[in-house]
Formats: structure tokens, sequence, C-alpha cells
């Protein structure tokens, strides 16, 4: 079991922002990146959204950076960790136009792009960007398909759809990656059946734990039905965890205690089929970010299942 974190600073939802990251930004970024590549992290992830209507921007806020910036502007400063797109909304965009952005960063990353995708919640950007709001489920069925040739090995993809339609367009550079890894977001029923049948790996959108060991059992079902092979990672977002005794009130979902405490509760995703455990660190400061994130590697992790950290599951 790996773990891997959504970067703060760069999604500001008042649902998870701490009060440090409102003036936070690159340098910071930076720092996070930097600890997470020497800590042993899977993965590094960043939000999409285009624009935020005014209705939901006092929950949600207006700030999202955008995520192939973002996870480009860290590759540079990292070797190791995976860069994960958590989620793209690829359905606003025409598929060339997405497999530009990810295969480049691919390319420039050594080969280390997740690309995380889902349908979108979010009206108002469909509508400006001429997008039919109710049939995203159809639109990111065939956006997958198409994905699946534009990040191929064909310098000159080939796709024939109801919805796009190319050949005979060459696009370079190619992704460094063979088969670049595609992991379907959300929850729901279709799209837990999306993942199952048309991804590389599924995350779950805050399914809490007693709800974990269903929807696994139904993803496994359906890839079995439908005769479905290969690898596949089963992904798990955590309550927020604090190591050690903090001090200070973190909040009664949040995990908190020694090392051990930490990984006997998270040892439990493992042992519902959960591959890959998505962690959040509630913080004061920069600093305690940092500080939580280095202990979570040198003093949880290894007490993990098998004791050990690993990345090969991440190769789809």
């Amino acid at each position: 079991m790996i773990y891997g974190m959504q970067l703060p600073i760069q999604s500001q939802s008042t649902l998870y922002t701490e009060p440090w990251e409102a003036s936070a930004g690159s340098a910071e970024l930076l720092d996070i990146a930097r600890t997470a590549d020497s800590s042993g992290f899977a993965y590094l992830a960043s939000c999409d959204h285009v624009a935020i209507p005014r209705r939901l921007a006092p929950a949600m806020s207006t700030v999202w950076y955008d995520p192939v910036a973002t996870l480009a502007h860290l590759a540079a400063v990292t070797e190791r960790v995976r860069l994960l797109s958590h989620v793209a909304v690829v359905g606003l965009r025409h598929p060339l136009l997405t497999a530009k952005q990810y295969a480049t960063l691919d390319h420039l990353s050594g080969g280390r792009l997740i690309l995380g995708v889902g349908a979108g919640h979010v009206q108002e950007e469909f509508e400006v960007l001429g997008v039919d709001f109710d049939r995203r489920g159809a639109v990111l069925d065939e956006t997958i398909d198409a994905l699946r040739a534009a990040l191929g090995a064909d310098e000159y993809p080939e796709h024939h759809g109801k919805l796009f339609d190319f050949e005979g367009l060459g696009q370079r550079p190619r992704p460094a990656q063979e088969r670049v890894p595609l992991w379907v977001g959300g929850s729901s029923p279709a799209a837990v059946r999306r993942a199952a049948l048309k991804g590389d790996g599924w995350l779950p959108q805050g399914d809490p734990r007693d709800r974990l060991r269903e929807q696994i059992g139904r993803i496994r079902r359906m890839r079995e039905e439908a005769g479905v092979n290969g690898p596949f990672v089963i992904g798990a977002i955590t309550e927020p965890l604090y190591v050690g005794e903090p001090g200070w009130d973190v909040g009664r979902r949040t995990i908190s205690g020694t090392p051990e405490a930490l990984a006997e509760s998270l040892r439990a995703y493992g042992a519902m089929g959960v591959h890959q455990i998505q962690v959040r660190f509630r913080s004061r400061s920069l600093a305690e970010l940092t500080d939580q994130m280095g202990e979570f590697g040198a003093e949880v992790a290894p007490l993990l299942v098998g004791g050990q950290k690993t990345t090969t599951c991440l190769t789809a």
C-alpha cells in the first residue's frame, strides 16, 4: 500500500484549506514537492476547475491552479514522485488538446504522469465552454477512448467516434510511458462503472470506510463479468492525519497519535483491498506540514502493509 497527497495551496475550498494557505504560493509548493519526493510519497495531485461561479465561490473559492502548469512546475524540482491530475475534467476540452498538454508533461517529467479524469460538477463551466452539462458522462466515456489513442505510441493517433473524429494529425513529443495510467474519479454508480471498465484505477470521492468495501467488491465483480484484465489500482482518501499528539484542536475526524497507532488504523484500508491511500495532514504552517510529511514517511510508512514503500502498482 503506497501513499500520495493532494497538494495544498493549489485548491482552496473551505472544506479542507488551512488558514496559512491563503498567503502561500510557488515557494511553498516547491518546498512541499521536494519534501514529498524525499519522503517516499508516490504522487502529488492537483485539481482542475476553469472558473467558479459566484453562487459557489463562498464554499469553493476561486483559487484553483491549472493542473498541467502546476505539475510541470513541480516536475522540474523533483525526481521520482509521480504527478496526478485529481481530477482533470477532460470533457471540457478536445482530447487532442488534452493529449498535447499531458503528453508534454509526461515527456518532460520522464514518464511520471498519472492522468486522473472525472465528469465534473460545475454546470456554468460547461455552459461557458459550450459543452453539454447534461451529457457530460457520455462525453467523458468517449473522451477516455479518444485519449487512449491520443496518448498511445502512434505519432498520428486515430479515433472515430460520435463526438470526436481525428486521424492523420501528428503530435510530438509522445509520452515517455508506453501506457499512461488513467485513473477514473468519482463514487456515483456511473463513475464506479466507468472506472471498472475503462480505467487503470479508481479515485473515490470521499467514500467513508464503511462504504469502501462494498464499492471495491462492485468494481471487482464488474471487471470479472466484463472479462477486463490487467493491473488495477484502487485508491482511498483517508481521514485527516496528525503524527503525534497535536496539542491543538485538529478536529474530531482527524486520526492522531503515535506512528504505530496511525499505521494500525491505515492498514485497515489495505485489508479492504486498497492499493494507494491519499493522505492529508492538519497543519498551522508550511513548516508544520513538511514536518508532518517527513515524520509520516520516516515513521508511519514503514509500518504499513509489508513495511515497504513501492510504486510498482502504479504501472498500468
